[in-house]
C-alpha cells in the first residue's frame, strides 16, 4: 500500500547568495491551490528565499508564464502549482501531458522548476496531496526548485579566458594561461 511506504527526502540546500523564486499557480481549485502555495512558501522561507506569486487561468498556462518570466526577469527558479482532476473526457490527458512536457522542456533549457501540478483521479486525492500537514506537494515542488538552483550555482560557468582580452591580447582555446599564440 502506498500510504505505508517511506521516502528519502533530501535536506534543503544552503545558499550564500539570496534566492528569488516565482511561484506560478493555476487556482482552478482555489482551496487546493491555497494549500499548495502555503506549503511552497513555508519551504522557501526555510532557506530565506524571497518569492512572488502569480496566478494563471489553468495548468496549460503555467509553463508559458514560467517561460515569459525565465526570459524576461531575474528569478533564480520557479514553482509550478496547480491541480488537474480526471473528468469524463480526454481533456485531462491533454492537460496533464502537455503541461508536464512543457515544464520538462523548460527545465532542459536551464530553468530551475519544481513541478507541483497535481494530476489526480479525484478531489480527495488532491486534498491529501496539497495539504501541508499531509503530503505537502507544494512544499516538495519548492524544495525541488531549490535543489536545482543550488545545482545550477554549483556548476556555474567560470570564465575560461578564451577569446578577446582587454588590452588587445587574443587567446585561442588550448593555449596555456599566459602563453602566446604568435
Amino acid at each position: 500500500m502506498a500510504g505505508s511506504e517511506t521516502h528519502h527526502i533530501l535536506p534543503l540546500p544552503e545558499f550564500d547568495r539570496p534566492v528569488k523564486v516565482l511561484i506560478v499557480v493555476a487556482p482552478y481549485y482555489k482551496d487546493i491551490a491555497d494549500d499548495m502555495i502555503a506549503g511552497a512558501r513555508a519551504e522557501l522561507e526555510k532557506v530565506g528565499a524571497t518569492h512572488e506569486v502569480i496566478e494563471v487561468p489553468g495548468a496549460l498556462e503555467v509553463p508559458t508564464a514560467i517561460r515569459i518570466a525565465y526570459r524576461q526577469s531575474n528569478f533564480d527558479g520557479f514553482v509550478a502549482l496547480g491541480c488537474v482532476i480526471r473528468g469524463e473526457t480526454t481533456h485531462y490527458d491533454t492537460v496533464c501531458n502537455d503541461s508536464s512536457r512543457a515544464i520538462q522542456l523548460l527545465g532542459l533549457e536551464g530553468a530551475c522548476i519544481g513541478n507541483g501540478i497535481l494530476t489526480v483521479e479525484n478531489r480527495d486525492q488532491a486534498v491529501v496531496r496539497a495539504d501541508p500537514a499531509q503530503q505537502n506537494k507544494g512544499g516538495g515542488a519548492a524544495a525541488a526548485a531549490l535543489h536545482l538552483i543550488a545545482l545550477t550555482r554549483r556548476f556555474a560557468a567560470t570564465p575560461k579566458g578564451v577569446g578577446f582580452k582587454p588590452g588587445g591580447e587574443i587567446r585561442l582555446a588550448g593555449t596555456p594561461e599566459g602563453g602566446s599564440n604568435a
